[in-house]
């Protein structure tokens, strides 16, 4: 072989290398981690968003990826308990996940985000309110598809003091970073009021059998409504134990009680409590068609959050096909300036990260259902 045709052969082979190297590279899968709480009494909150993140990448790799490329969703169970939180995303950066959607309880998110953060993973929470996640701009890359906990409590603190007319108001929580920090909102708005007094303002120990004592001090108190930061397990056990003891004080809670669960738990003592959750999307084009998928798939309607984890999927991989990239920086630069449409109508993130277009709607549960109050 002359030196010319060396030459030439040695060119063809690093021209096929490139090509089998880029081949590679538009081929390699787009990973993206799901985390929350898929076991133990909070995994109510926690399924049905994994469902609709799962039918939302199945979708889209069955469109042929994004730009190609197939997305891979990696899976960590949390439990909602920060100490696993922090193992579930130190698996997720290890496996090279570049997004994630997640986590479901504020705490856990708390715990989590600074090692998303230290890798420079994006991450979008269908359900953590906490208004503490934001704050001062310590996350740049976090984002949320549902309204934070002083826009509940506005909505919480304004029904109590505008419909029911009370003028002594209970504030009780359940100590961890949603329920407590939702309480302070609440009480903060209350005595900023001037139209009613915080008579009680108290922690409950969550997983407790018994609240009696607390039920007592609403009574002594004279309060003429009670408002409730935490989950539904311990609002089923506390709205249970008032009403044993005929105390008929309205129950004023959060996204954390607005689901089936807790009616299914609480039973005949669910009736009549009120909750904020996320706005009623039943109308939207974008809801109908993921809330039939999920039924054709699962035989049963969605759950708590669904429609928020499919806002922010869509979102989220929306962002990822119009960066063109998985950096973090490209993906949060359209996550800010452009609209996507999601089962709450077209959305996209201020300077925070929370969402531009979604809301808080007040439920109460009548005859086994929570029914849109206002």
């Amino acid at each position: 072989m002359s030196h010319a045709q060396f030459f030439l052969f040695g060119l063809a082979a690093l021209a096929f290398s490139a090509c089998v190297a880029e081949t590679s590279l538009a081929s390699e899968p787009i990973k993206i981690g799901f985390a929350g709480s898929l076991s133990g009494d909070l995994a109510p909150y926690g399924l049905p968003p994994l469902k609709a993140v799962q039918l939302v990448v199945k979708e889209i790799n069955a469109r042929g990826g994004i730009q190609g490329r197939p997305v891979e969703l990696l899976v960590e169970d949390d439990a909602c308990k920060p100490e696993l939180a922090t193992n579930s995303a130190t698996k997720l950066v290890a496996g090279g996940v570049k997004a994630v959607i997640g986590h479901i309880c504020s705490g856990p998110t708390k715990a989590a985000l600074p090692i998303y953060q230290a890798a420079k993973v994006l991450v979008i929470s269908p359900s953590a309110t906490s208004s503490l996640l934001n704050r001062d701009g310590e996350y740049p890359f976090f984002f949320r598809t549902i309204a934070a906990d002083d826009v509940q409590a506005a909505a919480q603190v304004d029904f109590a003091l505008q419909t029911l007319k009370a003028g002594k108001i209970a504030v009780l929580h359940d100590k961890g970073d949603y329920g407590k920090g939702l309480a302070e909102f609440a009480k903060s708005l209350i005595e900023r009021s001037g139209k009613a007094q915080v008579v009680l303002f108290e922690g409950i120990t969550p997983g407790a059998v018994d609240y009696s004592a607390v039920v007592q001090k609403i009574k002594r108190s004279g309060a003429e409504a009670v408002l409730f930061g935490g989950y539904h397990p311990e609002a089923s056990k506390l709205v249970g134990q008032m009403r044993q003891k005929r105390l008929a004080t309205p129950f004023v809670s959060d996204d954390g009680v607005k689901n089936d669960t807790f009616i299914k738990v609480a039973g005949k003592d669910a009736e009549g409590v009120y909750a904020t959750g996320p706005a009623d999307a039943s109308d939207n084009s974008v809801t109908k068609a993921y809330q039939e998928k999920f039924r054709q798939a699962e035989g049963t309607n969605p759950g708590a959050f669904f429609d928020n984890a499919v806002a922010a999927a869509l979102a989220l991989t929306n962002a990822i096909a119009k960066a063109g990239s998985t950096d973090p920086e490209a993906m949060a630069r359209i996550l800010h300036s452009e609209e996507v449409a999601t089962p709450f109508g077209p959305i996209k993130f201020d300077a925070k990260g929370e969402p531009v277009g979604i809301g808080v709607t007040l439920y109460q549960a009548r005859d086994g259902q929570f029914v849109q109050v206002r």
